[in-house]
């Protein structure tokens, strides 16, 4: 790929915001099943499914396809995907939709440490300053307390720490997707994502099977396919512009979870998770603005 090719800032933000339409969909989804199975075994057909959807590139390109001289990063970037869609499944039962969104999309915050440990790059202090906004957003939106305007118990439990753990799982994948997609073809990166993590989550898929109702397997296909679009957005935004560019996009998936938990559950966002909102999405434009006229980082 070209460095115009790399850097098409346009199309990067683009594919973001549409890696984040789709994956809220397909969380409320995950939040309506998990009343009826455990995440661990959702998030083990979610993968299921994605790698059979994968097999038509594999017949295609071959063995030939397969052949990287990366696997390492590959590993890497595999384990933190699994690791944050499956810690977000798991909180997503423990606390409203919007909590578990927020934790997150705070991956941004944890993707300069993770870029500055593994590739010694420097980011700028402006954008710093941007996603720095962007933590005191949610900052806001948890200092709100009772987030919803409900009567439902909003204290910090469990939900909120595996909540944090989706973040920085979601981080490292952002990293190491960029990493990748400078080399590796995205039919590539994806077959070893879906497949690394699919094994990954065998284990414990077995230990909480349970019998799966007919009338909930369109739901869960509905998950796996949706999940295997939102990859190859994702996989696109990080081949057309650099992680510290996109990654913040991620945080509009707050205001879309908190219009979901509105119509489907009821929970309406009080005041101060608004205001949190909103700086969200500005740090987001920001850090795109700041990135406009600086290409050549990671």
């Amino acid at each position: 790929m070209s460095t115009g090719e790399r850097h098409h800032i346009t199309k990067g933000v683009l594919y973001s915001l549409a890696t984040s339409l789709v994956a809220s969909s397909a969380a409320a989804v995950v939040k309506y099943l998990a009343a009826e199975l455990s995440p661990w075994l959702i998030v083990w057909l979610q993968y299921g499914i994605c790698t059979l959807l994968m097999l038509p590139w594999v017949y295609r390109h071959g063995i030939q396809g397969l052949r990287s001289e990366r696997y390492s990063l590959h590993l890497i970037r595999s384990l933190g995907g699994w690791l944050g869609f499956t810690t977000y499944y798991l909180a997503i039962p423990l606390i409203p939709l919007v909590d578990a969104s927020l934790l997150r999309a705070a991956a941004p915050l944890w993707v300069p440490l993770i870029v500055w440990a593994s590739f010694s790059e420097r980011i700028p202090a402006l954008r710093w300053a941007a996603l720095i906004s962007g933590f005191v957003g949610i900052c806001f939106i948890v200092s709100a307390g009772d987030s919803v305007s409900t009567d439902s118990d909003h204290s910090l439990n469990i939900g909120h720490i595996i909540g944090l753990a989706a973040g920085f799982g979601l981080a490292v994948s952002m990293a190491f997707t960029r990493a990748l997609s400078a080399s590796e073809p995205a039919g590539r990166v994806l077959f070893y994502y879906f497949s690394f993590a699919f094994l990954a989550s065998t284990p414990m898929a077995i230990i909480h099977w349970s019998p799966i109702a007919i009338n909930l397997w369109p739901a869960l296909a509905y998950v796996g396919a949706s999940i295997f679009l939102t990859m190859i957005f994702y996989t696109r935004a990080y081949s057309y512009a650099p992680t510290t560019i996109v990654a913040p996009l991620g945080y509009i998936a707050i205001p879309i979870a908190a219009v979901i938990d509105w119509i489907f559950w009821g929970h309406l966002p009080n005041g101060m998770v608004t205001i949190g909102c909103i700086i969200v999405i500005c740090s987001g434009a920001l850090a795109v603005t700041i990135g406009r006229q600086q290409r050549s980082e990671h």
